[in-house]
């Protein structure tokens, strides 16, 4: 299985995320195709593919939204399909497609989502108000999420996906539609989680800019895992100056 991250894996720790031989298709249309890697705890990792690579059903494989028919997959040693509740109390989600209520404040959205988890009303309101310190956002707690910008909104969603502590985040095309800024201070709050925190973290993108040459370096097309390892690495492999050229050689290596 190929080892994507760096993190700090000591002890006989199982890995944050083990993915063995998944395969996902739509009738006839293979979405994924024998994918495998390891993730380490504390780990950044990149997930990049172009529009279409597989990157949202791997996503959806692993927080169960798709059942796994081929292969398997485990969040710190536990079995997605075997035992999903335990996986899944360690994983934490932003999808690509915005999920907070409008019409709801801040507030009311943290409490929805930790009350899902069995927290208390108390560790939610001591929790939210610790994530939204953090985020630069404890003042906007009272406010409607649709006076908020996209970079806020995206920023309440990372801080709804901590409250029940996940030492897993994973994050499919996160920063699609924000600005410069915005895209910038969600990357750096990300990485002080690794960094800070000891959260693993699957980041998906297309945007080969938001790669840094300490992170773990996932390359997916067509369903299929081209390269795996870190940057350096993949780079090496592709006899690649950066990123942009091993991803170019390795997509049209395929498409040939």
């Amino acid at each position: 299985m190929n080892e994507a991250s760096q993190g700090q894996q000591q002890n006989g720790d199982p890995p944050a995320l083990a993915v063995e031989g998944v395969r996902y298709a739509f009738g006839r249309h293979v979405a994924v195709e024998e994918v495998g890697f390891t993730l380490a705890p504390g780990s950044f990792t990149v997930l990049l593919g172009l529009n279409g690579a597989g990157k949202t059903t791997l996503f959806s494989l692993i927080t169960r939204l798709y059942a796994t028919r081929v292969g398997r997959i485990r969040i710190f040693g536990h079995d997605v399909a075997r035992a999903p509740t335990r996986a899944l109390d360690h994983l934490g989600v932003v999808f690509q497609q915005p999920t907070l209520d409008q019409d709801l404040t801040v507030a009311q959205s943290l409490r929805y989502h930790g009350a899902l988890h069995g927290l208390s009303r108390r560790t939610i309101s001591e929790r939210a108000r610790e994530e939204l310190a953090r985020i630069g956002l404890a003042d906007r707690i009272g406010q409607k999420v649709g006076t908020l910008s996209g970079g806020e909104r995206r920023r309440i969603e990372i801080a709804r996906a901590l409250l029940h502590r996940p030492r897993l985040l994973l994050l499919d095309e996160p920063t699609v539609g924000l600005d410069v800024d915005s895209r910038r201070a969600l990357l750096q709050h990300v990485r002080r989680l690794c960094r800070d925190d000891g959260v693993a973290v699957l980041w998906a993108t297309h945007l080969i800019d938001e790669i840094e040459p300490d992170d773990g370096l996932l390359v997916l097309h067509q369903g299929r895992l081209k390269a795996s390892g870190t940057v350096a690495r993949v780079c090496d492999e592709q006899a690649a100056a950066d990123v942009a050229g091993a991803f170019q050689r390795l997509t049209a290596a395929a498409a040939a």
